[in-house]
C-alpha cells in the first residue's frame, strides 16, 4: 500500500479505495491464489489440494445460474487497476429440496489484508446478497482452530452458535474441530 509515501512533487498519492463487487471470470486467478494459501498453511479449509482457477471459474458460473453471490473486495488505484484481496460466496447448505432457503457461506482474505474491515465489507455485502437471493439462513463452517477472528466476524453480524462437531476433520496431521455458526434472514414478521 502507498500510504505515507510521497511522489517526486511532495503530493500524497492516492490511497486504494475498496471495492466490493460481484466476482467475474477474469477474477479467478486471484480468488484461486488467496485460496491455495489456506489449503497449504491452515485448516481454514478441509481441502488438502488447491483448485486451479478452472474450478473457480466453474464455481463463480455455478453460483451464478442458482443466483447465488459470489464476491471479490479489490482494492483499487487509478494508475494499476484493481488487486483482489479477499473473496466471499454463498454455497446451497444441502443437497436436498427442503434446505433450498438455506446457504453456506465462505469468505477468504488474501495474506497481509486482515484487520482492515474487509472481511466485514464483504459479508455484510453477502448477507445482502444471499436474502435477496430468497435465502433464510445462513449457516457458517467454521476449523475450530482457537484463532477466534472468523467467530468474532459472523458474531458481529448476528450468528450465533449452533454446534460444535469434534474431531470431524484431519489435516497436517491434526484432528481439527469444526464450529458451526447461524444466521436467520427472515423478517421478524416471517421469523419461525
Amino acid at each position: 500500500m502507498l500510504t505515507g509515501v510521497t511522489t517526486e512533487r511532495g503530493a500524497m498519492p492516492a490511497k486504494p479505495q475498496r471495492v466490493v463487487r460481484a466476482a467475474v471470470p477474469a477474477d479467478a486467478e486471484q480468488v484461486a491464489a488467496i485460496f491455495a494459501h489456506y489449503v497449504t498453511t491452515s485448516v481454514a479449509t478441509f481441502e488438502e489440494v488447491a483448485p486451479a482457477a478452472a474450478h473457480w471459474r466453474q464455481r463463480l458460473a455455478d453460483r451464478a445460474a442458482r443466483n447465488l453471490p459470489f464476491l471479490v473486495a479489490e482494492d483499487v488505484l487509478a494508475e494499476t487497476g484493481g488487486v483482489v484481496c479477499g473473496y466471499a460466496y454463498a454455497s446451497p447448505w444441502r443437497p436436498k429440496p427442503a434446505y433450498r432457503h438455506t446457504v453456506e457461506d465462505s469468505v477468504f482474505l488474501a495474506p497481509g489484508c486482515t484487520g482492515r474491515g474487509i472481511g466485514s465489507a464483504l459479508l455484510g455485502s453477502l448477507l445482502a446478497g444471499c436474502a435477496a437471493a430468497g435465502a433464510r439462513q445462513v449457516i457458517a463452517v467454521i476449523a475450530d482452530t482457537g484463532n477466534d477472528a472468523s467467530a468474532a466476524l459472523h458474531r458481529r453480524f448476528g450468528f450465533i452458535q449452533a454446534g460444535l462437531l469434534a474431531g470431524v476433520g484431519r489435516k497436517h496431521g491434526r484432528w481439527v474441530d469444526t464450529l458451526l455458526m447461524q444466521k436467520d434472514l427472515a423478517p421478524v414478521s416471517q421469523a419461525r
